[in-house]
């Protein structure tokens, strides 16, 4: 099972007949995806299964339903045990971006994860997970599939933040920091996250 995050809000595929109520499962093969990526952006629908029995073809079945575009980034800790966020788009999100033509993922996790915010010396502890979020661009949907990379960095250079690509800010943030900023950031980020750093307190600090 995994999901597809439409603002938010996540279409669950996986190789179980029924999810059960509130959710209507559809066979991946039969479903309108894109009719249900408008529904669901425009708020007219929220809880959607998709079907399939072998778990191993959803992928591809989904990639033949909607253009995709395939990106890496990492989550990164530094010596402080301060995590890495940047700011775009009024949101606190994590450093990622396109995986060139011939480069593969964790070299482009590290190329972006530099790009975006001027860390350096860059070391890879381990594979993640893969995300899914749907977005718009130019009129048309698009699955951006995102594979995460855990980092560590001994890095005590200033930090750069990408101008050009929207980021406004890129911050080192604390356990508590971490936790506030997780509240103004997506679904698919939160999901690369324990229970412990997405349960709320009043004692968050500042982001």
């Amino acid at each position: 099972m995994y999901k597809v995050f439409v603002k938010d809000i996540a279409i669950i595929l996986s190789s179980e007949k029924s999810m059960g109520a509130p959710y209507t499962t559809v066979p991946l093969e039969m479903a309108e995806f894109k009719q249900l990526i408008k529904k669901i952006h425009n708020g007219e629908l929220r809880y959607v299964h998709l079907y399939h029995k072998n778990v191993e073809k959803l992928e591809r079945y989904l990639k033949k339903k909607i253009p995709f575009v395939v990106a890496a980034g990492g989550l990164v800790e530094n010596e402080q045990n301060e995590l890495l966020f940047i700011y775009r788009n009024k949101r606190w999100d994590l450093p990622k971006g396109h995986v060139e033509p011939g480069e593969d993922y964790e070299a482009a996790a590290i190329r972006e994860v530099e790009e975006e915010t001027g860390v350096r010396d860059l070391v890879i502890k381990s594979f993640l997970k893969t995300t899914y979020h749907v977005f718009k661009r130019k009129g048309e949907f698009r699955l951006k599939v995102t594979y995460w990379y855990a980092m560590t960095t001994d890095y005590k250079g200033d930090l750069a933040p990408q101008i050009k690509e929207g980021i406004k800010k890129a911050k080192w943030k604390n356990f508590k920091k971490s936790k506030k900023a997780l509240t103004k950031s997506y679904a698919n980020i939160r999901s690369l996250f324990p229970e412990t750093y997405l349960a709320h307190d009043s004692d968050n600090g500042v982001a």
